[in-house]
């Protein structure tokens, strides 16, 4: 261990001087020149502006906000204080008897423009300025399809499957009753909140979906927190909000199709997309799936990186 350390010692040491010599040596050679597009040659000046010539805490404050600027920065601060926050929050209201995922939503808000933007507008806008927030958007959208991704791993599907009645009896009770309230709320927002040109027929489906639709990862999140999750009570709460979220999205598909599309016929093509797609995973990719893959590569304790990277990709 000592004659390593020695070693090392000595490598660095003459590596060291080396490149110190190489530097001081370069430091008197002549300022390089350009040419000219008529064939002469112009000779550097010193920079008036150099670092060398300004304050030190100016230039430690230029490079600060130089990289604090940069994107990646800005994604890596916004995650730091995101997080941050809504660890404290969410400790907060465990303390309270609530679920964690409680305070993480009221985090989320309190860090919004309703709390956050009106103490502090100017540090409000350059955390969460409105150009860095795609690139933010898209990474929250990433862990929410890796979540539910985890979740139906863990999720009991035989479970399921023997609650599919009792699921689709109550998801679509949950869903009829709130759609027909948002409906009818339209009739009393449509002249005040709908965008110029919008159609009645739009803004109506779309605020009795967006009254219906439920929060598949939140409620997820809460029967895990409250260690429910893989009980009956949890399984039946999971393929209820399931078979909602999907009905629900299918009517959302719809609405967008209506609202985007110029014609009937234009929905119709957008909705039959979105069958192909369902039945080329059901009736194609789910029961070959394994025979491509090989159930020997299936049945292992630990997957290969293919096997994952292909039911990722699936």
């Amino acid at each position: 261990m000592k004659r390593t350390a020695q070693l090392y010692l000595i490598i660095v040491s003459i590596v060291g001087l080396g490149i110190f010599f190489i530097l001081h040596a370069g430091t008197h050679l002549p300022s390089p020149v350009s040419r000219l597009p008529n064939g002469s040659f112009a000779v550097a000046t010193p920079n008036s502006t150099a670092v060398s010539g300004s304050s030190f805490f100016a230039a430690v404050q230029s490079g600060l906000r130089q990289n604090a600027t940069n994107p990646l920065s800005r994604l890596f601060l916004q995650l730091f204080i995101i997080i941050g926050a809504s660890g404290v929050v969410a400790w907060l209201f465990t303390r309270c008897g609530q679920t964690a995922v409680i305070g993480e939503m009221v985090a989320g808000i309190l860090l919004g423009p309703s709390l956050f933007g009106l103490l502090a507008p100017n540090a409000f806008q350059f955390i969460f300025a409105p150009s860095s927030l795609e690139a933010l958007r898209l990474l929250s959208q990433i862990g929410v399809c890796l979540f539910l991704f985890t979740v139906g791993m863990e999720l009991d599907v035989s479970e399921v499957r023997h609650k599919a009645q009792t699921a689709v009896v109550v998801s679509h009770s949950s869903i009829v009753i709130p759609y027909f309230l948002g409906v009818g709320l339209a009739l009393f927002l449509y002249s005040q909140l709908a965008q110029p040109g919008a159609s009645f027929l739009a803004f109506a489906l779309f605020m009795g979906i967006s009254m219906s639709i439920t929060a598949f990862p939140v409620l997820v999140r809460i029967l895990q927190d409250r260690g429910i999750f893989k009980t009956s009570l949890g399984s039946t709460a999971t393929a209820c909000a399931a078979v909602d979220d999907v009905t629900a999205w299918c009517m959302l598909a719809f609405v967008v199709a209506i609202a985007r599309a110029t014609s009937v016929g234009g929905a119709a093509f957008n909705l039959g997309l979105v069958l192909v797609f369902i039945a080329l995973m059901l009736f194609v990719i789910k029961p070959n799936l394994p025979t491509w893959l090989g159930y020997q590569a299936l049945e292992r304790p630990n997957p290969s990186k293919s096997v994952l990277a292909v039911i990722l990709s699936s």
